[in-house]
């Protein structure tokens, strides 16, 4: 990461910095009071605004390691720039304005620099004249670029000078992105077991950058507050608890275009047999889809135990079979095939649409989500090599040639 590149068209470095951005903010908005709301790419590359109204301007620095702040280092003055004209905009010494800048790289020690770190912060018996050691720092410079700077910083009077210093608070020795995920993980997320928590990191991360690209594109007007992070993260937290699961794929689809007429699968095949309409069938494909990829991915994070879901299919079996006794107890082999149709339809509307309403027909306690429990019938009306759930009375009879037909 720290290597730099050959390329000089390359993009590799902005785009991590528009990376780290909003991956920093994340761990910042966790660290303070929940009433803080940040904006990305507003007066700053991070806006935090408190529930006073007090506004605290942030420039990110992500820099190659072992990366050093000197007295003229471009990265502050550049910053101090973007400030200078916030201050003044903002009524110089009657504003409410913080500044911050946080940079994985380190102050020097010997720099003047170091007065604006947090550890040093209101300890130096010299801070009353920071305006002089700035000035003093920008006099010997023969940058255009520190001249331009230093012209604007003379705007202000000598007491404007050092309280608009006085603002000013470096962070040195921030988290790199490659380790910001660990660091919210150690810090903020000690109530969920240690073997989940990458996971929830990754949906926490997902569900914010939407919400980021949001405030970015115009979608959202107001910032992000530190609450909404809260509630996000404590709804992901419940659902990897021992009487949950995770839900991810609701609302998901398959990349190939569903062909309720043409799918050649058995529990498509069982739904057709009965005469359920191309519209039903797609939203049995739809639900079979997320029940089996839902399942994928529990047992790839592993959060299923052993036998987990044989056990879950076992319960649906043998209640789908005690169901089935109660609708087919009246039919024979001499029963109107419009009698079986209607008592097909029957059995697979209580699979469809009430079975998901019995506690014990779901795979723990409080997985309620409907797509789990009807894909899974539908998964076992598609087991080979022999159905283990079917819905008209005489589909096993009839599966050798419905088979055939299908070839």
């Amino acid at each position: 990461m720290d290597k730099p590149h050959s390329d000089k068209y390359s993009a590799a470095e902005q785009g991590l910095g528009y990376i780290y951005q909003a991956r920093l903010a994340l761990l910042q908005l966790l660290q303070l009071p929940e009433n803080t709301a940040v904006f990305l790419e507003k007066d700053d590359d991070l806006d935090f605004v408190d529930s006073h109204g007090g506004k605290s301007l942030a420039s990110l620095k992500h820099k190659a390691s072992g990366d050093r702040l000197t007295d003229l280092s471009t990265d502050f003055w550049k910053s101090v720039r973007i400030w200078l004209a916030r201050y003044k905009a903002d009524g110089r010494g009657t504003s409410n304005l913080r500044f911050f800048l946080l940079t994985t790289g380190t102050v020097s020690t010997n720099s003047f620099l170091k007065t604006f770190l947090l550890t040093q912060s209101g300890t130096e018996d010299d801070s009353t004249n920071l305006s002089e050691q700035a000035d003093e720092i920008l006099s010997k410079s023969k940058s255009a670029l520190i001249g331009d700077i230093t012209a604007e910083f003379n705007e202000l009077t000598p007491t404007e000078k050092q309280d608009f210093l006085a603002r000013i608070l470096i962070i040195d020795g921030s988290p790199r992105i490659e380790d910001i995920p660990e660091t919210i993980r150690d810090k903020h997320m000690r109530s969920i077991r240690r073997e989940h928590r990458t996971s929830v990191f990754e949906r926490l991360e997902g569900w914010w950058n939407d919400a980021v690209i949001k405030q970015l594109t115009g979608g959202r007007d107001e910032g992000i507050f530190g609450y909404e992070v809260s509630d996000k993260f404590s709804n992901l937290a419940e659902e990897y608890k021992l009487d949950n699961l995770p839900i991810t794929f609701r609302g998901k689809a398959p990349r190939e275009e569903i062909d309720a007429e043409n799918d050649s699968r058995i529990f498509v095949m069982q739904l057709r047999e009965i005469g359920i309409s191309s519209h039903r069938i797609r939203n049995a494909i739809l639900d079979y889809y997320r029940a089996f990829e839902q399942r994928s991915e529990w047992a790839r994070e592993n959060l299923l135990v052993s036998g987990e879901i044989e056990g879950y299919e076992d319960r649906l079996v043998d209640e789908w079979g005690r169901y089935r006794d109660v609708v087919f107890e009246e039919l024979d082999d001499s029963s109107a095939e419009d009698v079986l149709l209607n008592a097909g339809k029957e059995l697979f509307k209580w699979a469809d649409q009430q079975s998901g309403n019995y506690e014990s027909l779901r795979i723990r306690t409080r997985v309620t989500e409907p797509y789990v429990t009807r894909g899974s019938f539908h998964i076992l009306a598609n087991s080979s090599p022999e159905p283990r759930v079917y819905w008209h009375p005489q589909f096993l009879g009839r599966l050798g040639r419905l088979l055939g037909a299908s070839e």
